[in-house]
Formats: C-alpha cells, sequence, structure tokens
C-alpha cells in the first residue's frame, strides 16, 4: 500500500466526482454525455486504485454499486421517526370525506392545496444521509424498526451515494418507493427463460425479493431505481414550507423524485389528477395501485397532525386492483384462423382491473407446463391496464385432490383434423386448412389474393358476409355463388355481383404454381411453390410425395417439408382439392424439370422500379417459373437488376457493387430467349 500522493488522491476524488455526475446523467435524467466504452474506462481506473489502496475505499464510492460478498444475516434498526402507513379510499366519494374531514379540523380555510403523486406498487424504504453520505438504508418493517439493507441500496444506480448541492441538512433521512420498472422486469425475466430459470410473478415482488438478498452482488444485476416521496427528519437546515418545494430540492440534490407528481387545488384538482393518471396507468413504465394524496402546506400538516397509525393529512387514492386469485374450473381449446390452438382457462368470475373477468389466455402447452397448472387450481390473476388478463402463479398449497392435469388434443375441436406439433416449436395447429371453420375467412381470403387466384372483388368484408350467411363452408364453394344470391347481400348490387362471378370465371385457369400457394400449406410461400411445380410438373406427384422426396426439392428442408405432407394427408383437404378441380379448375400442369433444365436456375434477381408492360408480381412469377431466385435486395450475391423508372436506392447499390443491370426492354427479350 504504502504513502498516498496528493496526485493520486486528487484523481480518486475527481474520478468518484466525475462518475456520480455520469451515473445521474444516465439513470436518472436519461441524458448520458459519455459513451458507455468512456464509462467504463474510468470506472475502470477507480476499481484499479481502490485495489492498490484498499484503505481509500468509502461508503460513498461508485464502485460500492457493484455488489460486496454476502452478509450472514439483516440487522434490525430503528427508524429515527416512524414510518407510518396511509389511510386509504377506493371512491371519489370517501375522498371528498376525507377533504371535508381535514376542513373541518382546519376551520374550513376554503379550498386546500394538495400535493398528488402516483402510488407506486414497491418497497417502502429509509434512506439516512448524514454530512450528504448515505450512512443507511432501512425497510418500513413494522413502521417502528425495519432491516438495514444498505448493502442492496448501494447498488441501486438512481440512489446517490453522496448528496450534490447547497443547503443540505447534516442529518437528512427521505423515504420512498423502491420498485422495478416494467421494461426492466420484463428484461430480467426473458433473461430468466433463456436461462431455464425461475420467473418472477410481478415486478413488486421481483423488488422486494431482491432486496431480501443477503448477497449484494445479486442486487447489482437487477433493475431496480427509487423514488423519492418524503422526509422523515432534517436537522442543521430547514426545509421549505411546502412539500412540493421540497421535492423541488430533493431533486437538486440528486435524489430521484416522481415526474408524474403535480399540485393541485381543491379536491375537485384531486379527483382530475387520480383520473388522468388512472387513464395513463397501462402506459407508465412502473406499476401504481393509486394515487398518494397529501396536504402541500408543512404548517398545516403540524397543525392536522397524526392518528395512532397515519397522518391525518395524507390519503392513499386506491385503484381498482389488477391482481386477484380466483379458481380456475376448466381449460378449453380454441382455434385461431391461422389454426392454431391455443388454452384458455375458464375461471369463476371475479373482478379485477376495473372489469369482470371469467376468462383468461394460457397462451400454449409450455406455459401451463411452466405453471404446472391444473383444472381445479386457485390461480393468481393479473390484468394490467388493457392487457388480455393472465394467470401468473398457482397457489399449490391449496389445490384440491380431484384437481385434473391439463392435456393437449390430438384432433382439433372444431373440425377434428390431425394437429401438428413439431418438437422444436410451443404451439399446436389443426391441419384441416382448408375444410376447418374456424380457419374459413382466413382461407378464403388467402385463396383470392393477388399472388394466389387474385380473384378481384373478393375482399375481407365480402368474405365474412359469406361465411356468416353459411353461404360458403371451403374454399370451393365460392365457384357455386350464383348472381342472385350476390346481389342480395349488403353493399352489393346486381353489376357487382356479375363483375365477381366473371373474376372467379377467369381464375380457374392458373398455373400449377399459383394454385399451390393458394392452398395456404403452411410456409410454402410463392418461391417454394414454384420451386415445387417445376420439380414434380403435377399436382398429384406432389400430393403423392412423402418428406424424403419432398427434401429433393431446392430450398425445401424437412419442417417445410413435414408441413406439406400432413396438409396433403389430412383426407378433408384432399376432399377440398378434389371439389375444387370439379368445380371446373384447371391448372397448367408440365413434365418435371430439373435444375439443369431451368435457364436461370442458380441466379438471384431483384426488380425494382416500375414496369410497364406488367407488374412485379408478374414479373417475380415468370423469373421463378424459368428457375431464377428473385430477392428483395441488392448484395453481392445478386446476378442482375431489372431497373425501371423510379428506380431508387436498390440501383444505386447495384452500380456500387458493379451488378448486371438491366431495363424493361433488356427483361422481356430476356424472357423470349429464355423461353425458346
Amino acid at each position: 500500500m504504502g504513502t498516498v500522493s496528493s496526485d493520486l488522491l486528487g484523481e480518486l476524488a475527481g474520478l468518484r466526482k466525475t462518475l456520480e455526475y455520469h451515473n445521474q446523467r444516465y439513470h436518472q435524467l436519461d441524458d448520458p454525455e459519455i459513451t458507455d466504452q468512456e464509462y467504463d474506462r474510468l470506472f475502470d481506473r477507480l476499481l484499479e486504485i481502490e485495489a492498490e489502496h484498499p484503505e481509500l475505499v468509502t461508503p460513498d464510492s461508485p464502485s460500492r454499486r457493484v455488489g460486496s460478498p454476502p452478509l450472514n444475516s439483516f440487522v434490525q434498526v430503528r427508524h429515527e421517526i416512524p414510518m407510518l402507513s396511509l389511510d386509504k379510499v377506493f371512491d371519489q366519494q370517501d375522498l371528498n370525506k376525507f377533504d371535508l374531514r381535514i376542513r373541518k379540523r382546519l376551520g374550513d380555510t376554503g379550498e386546500l392545496e394538495y400535493s398528488c403523486e402516483p402510488k407506486v406498487d414497491g418497497v417502502a424504504v429509509s434512506l439516512l444521509y448524514e454530512d450528504r453520505v448515505l450512512v443507511r438504508a432501512a425497510t418500513r418493517g413494522d413502521g417502528s424498526s425495519g432491516e438495514d439493507i444498505s448493502h442492496n441500496v448501494r447498488t441501486i444506480q438512481t440512489v446517490p451515494l453522496r448528496l450534490h448541492g447547497s443547503g443540505i441538512p447534516d442529518k437528512l433521512e427521505v423515504r420512498g418507493e423502491i420498485f422495478m420498472t416494467r421494461s426492466g422486469f420484463e428484461k430480467m425475466n426473458a433473461q430468466a427463460t433463456a436461462r431455464a430459470e425461475r420467473l418472477f410473478v410481478n415486478p413488486r415482488n421481483a423488488a422486494a425479493g431482491t432486496l431480501r438478498q443477503l448477497d449484494s452482488r445479486i442486487s447489482a444485476s437487477r433493475p431496480l431505481t427509487m423514488f423519492c416521496y418524503s422526509v422523515g427528519l432534517s436537522e442543521g437546515r430547514e426545509l421549505p414550507s411546502r412539500l412540493s418545494e421540497v421535492f423541488l430540492k430533493l431533486e437538486a440534490w440528486g435524489l430521484p423524485v416522481n415526474p408524474d407528481r403535480r399540485t393541485v387545488q381543491g379536491i375537485a384538482g384531486c379527483h382530475r389528477y387520480a383520473q388522468d393518471i388512472l387513464a395513463r396507468r397501462d402506459t407508465l413504465d412502473y406499476e401504481i395501485d393509486g394515487v398518494v394524496i397529501k396536504v402541500n402546506s408543512s404548517r398545516l400538516q403540524q397543525e392536522l397532525g397524526m392518528n395512532a397509525r397515519t397522518p391525518r393529512w395524507a390519503i392513499a387514492y386506491k385503484f381498482p386492483a389488477e391482481e386477484v386469485s380466483t379458481v380456475l374450473k376448466d381449460v378449453e381449446f380454441q382455434v385461431g384462423r391461422t389454426g392454431t390452438i391455443t388454452p384458455v382457462a375458464r375461471l369463476e368470475p371475479v373482478f379485477v382491473g376495473g372489469v369482470t373477468v371469467s376468462n383468461a389466455t394460457l397462451h400454449n402447452m409450455d406455459e401451463i407446463k411452466r405453471l404446472d397448472v391444473h383444472s381445479g387450481d386457485t390461480v393468481i390473476l393479473r390484468r394490467a391496464g388493457d392487457v388480455i388478463p393472465k394467470i401468473v402463479k398457482v397457489i399449490k398449497e391449496r389445490r384440491p385432490a380431484d384437481a385434473g392435469e391439463i392435456v393437449a388434443p390430438q384432433q382439433c375441436p372444431v373440425c377434428g383434423s390431425d394437429i401438428e406439433h413439431l418438437p422444436e416449436e410451443v404451439l399446436i395447429r389443426c391441419t384441416g386448412g382448408l375444410f376447418c371453420p374456424a380457419q374459413r375467412s382466413q382461407s378464403l381470403l388467402h385463396f383470392a389474393s393477388r399472388a394466389a387466384l387474385d380473384i378481384e372483388g373478393l375482399g375481407s368484408k365480402l368474405v365474412q358476409q359469406l361465411v356468416e350467411e353459411g353461404l360458403v363452408s371451403s374454399v370451393a364453394d365460392i365457384f357455386h355463388l350464383d348472381a342472385d344470391t350476390l346481389a342480395g347481400l349488403e353493399r352489393m348490387g346486381r353489376k357487382s355481383a356479375e363483375n365477381l362471378l366473371a373474376a372467379i370465371a377467369h381464375s380457374k385457369d392458373l398455373s400449377l404454381a399459383r394454385f399451390l400457394y393458394a392452398l395456404g400449406i403452411r410456409e410454402v410461400g410463392v418461391a417454394t411453390a414454384q420451386a415445387l411445380a417445376r420439380h414434380f410438373g403435377r399436382l398429384q406427384a406432389i400430393m403423392d410425395a412423402d418428406p424424403e422426396a419432398l427434401m429433393a426439392v431446392p430450398d425445401v428442408g424437412p419442417v417445410v417439408a413435414g408441413h406439406i405432407a400432413l396438409f396433403f394427408a389430412e383426407p378433408h383437404n384432399r376432399k377440398v382439392i378434389s371439389e375444387l378441380l370439379a368445380a371446373g379448375i384447371r391448372l397448367k400442369e408440365a413434365d418435371p424439370e430439373s435444375a439443369q433444365e431451368t435457364p436461370l436456375a442458380g441466379q438471384t434477381y431483384v426488380i425494382t422500379g416500375t414496369l410497364e408492360s406488367m407488374s412485379r408480381d408478374e414479373a417475380r412469377e415468370r423469373l421463378q417459373s424459368l428457375g431464377a431466385k428473385v430477392a428483395g435486395t441488392v448484395s453481392a450475391k445478386t446476378s442482375c437488376v431489372i431497373a425501371g423508372p423510379g428506380a431508387g436506392s436498390k440501383l444505386a447499390k447495384a452500380e456500387a457493387l458493379a451488378i448486371k443491370i438491366i431495363d424493361e426492354a433488356a427483361f422481356l427479350a430476356l424472357l423470349e430467349t429464355a423461353a425458346s
């Protein structure tokens, strides 16, 4: 260790001051002035000096934020002044009574000025500063004494280890709420999921559990923060006479205060404030369970005094709870528009988040397994803002003897088709895409889309009417519609009906690739449909192919091959295909082509700008029919760029990479040559 030079002491003091300044810029003001790399360089230098001279380590050093070896146990400490709780009200009428009560005690002085702030759902703590330095942090405990959690609180970046500024009391005790932001909580749980670790139920539990850690290195790794809401003790300096001004002082000294606080006039102002915060509840990055309303004048606070356990001058106006317990009666499986099957919990109705809830999503079977939820369990239900209610925890101690295990169905609960469940996926899906009533609207819209049969006039509103009126039960039924039926639908006249029927008739002649795409087989897009059509040539050959044969197609791997094989193995889908062919669908089939026989095989094209002779979709289809790949971006692997009028950044990038560029005339000549 040896003698410490004055230069080193000066450097050390400067490092600590600089790091605390940048901590405040980053964590409290959200306005950093230096990069993370620059901050790390300064911090590493601080750690280097303190490692060489451990006698220079002080309680307010920024190095204390990284955590220290675990404690053996928590120490109980007595609060300088008891930390009292607040009385609560749950509606505007009781809030009015609170105002009347204190105005009567004060002699009815007219409208009072109130300080209002969100009631953060966290852990109440006390911070004690002596000569500007944080010397102790403690939980509220029973109000008279709590646990010393200084080792954990020192790791919280928003809590200053040393106060800065003028007019700071020699001894200052502030109270506040330590909590975890919603974004921080979600990120922490996402990391835990990736590591297959236990998840926290909600941000409040996460904050409380973190502050109860004996090892502060765990606390340092978790995203805790704090808002100060009052001063318990002040010695050596007199504080301002209004709470709103005290907040400004605390903020100036480096202590975090809630930016959503407000000073209002009269109880009507309190009502407006509460309604505003309630409306913004789900947009805040921290959880709240109400608002806190306090008389703003310190003199009037002293005059009003205390009850046995609560101050007379403050009240908590509680909002509807966002978490409650209820009983899960049963689980049903619902089929979505794309065939995804989702478990839905049927609950004993319960009031939560301002509404009565009787259903909640369980997302998937992996979530059911993670929660270990059974029918008959008592569960914790959470509903925040407009978010769909979610089961976050099972109270296993209350599980009945006859609780039932939840098992995934083997067939679609709507149409009876087989269910697909790939080992690497959490979702299960119905394979009856063309037949399943739950997927009917989605199948029809996809079937009629531009890249499929391109039936102009068959949009989402008309499809919805056709399904709701029972006029179509599968895609094949659209070929049996008549003008009288269509003309009788809402927003459909005789002319519109005739135009739609003409478009339907025109759509019957199409390529095999378009037909394959129109079937809506999972992960079979335009390019894969083209590749299948080129490789097999005929629909029946594709329908009869096993996964191994399908994987011989370029860009078709085992997953996509599995989707295709399962689709054609489902009798319901084959039946609809037979009905389509019987209804007059005429496919342009050909003999199978090998990769060597396609003139543009192995080449990648990019289309940019506007083409006059055809749409870009048509140009893409023509290129793919000749074996080319069509990409959306230009790269070093691009063989050629087709540039029409209005070409922009893709053309510029092609020029920079010296990639071949042709105009529309050259493209048409290419198509003619390749087809001959």
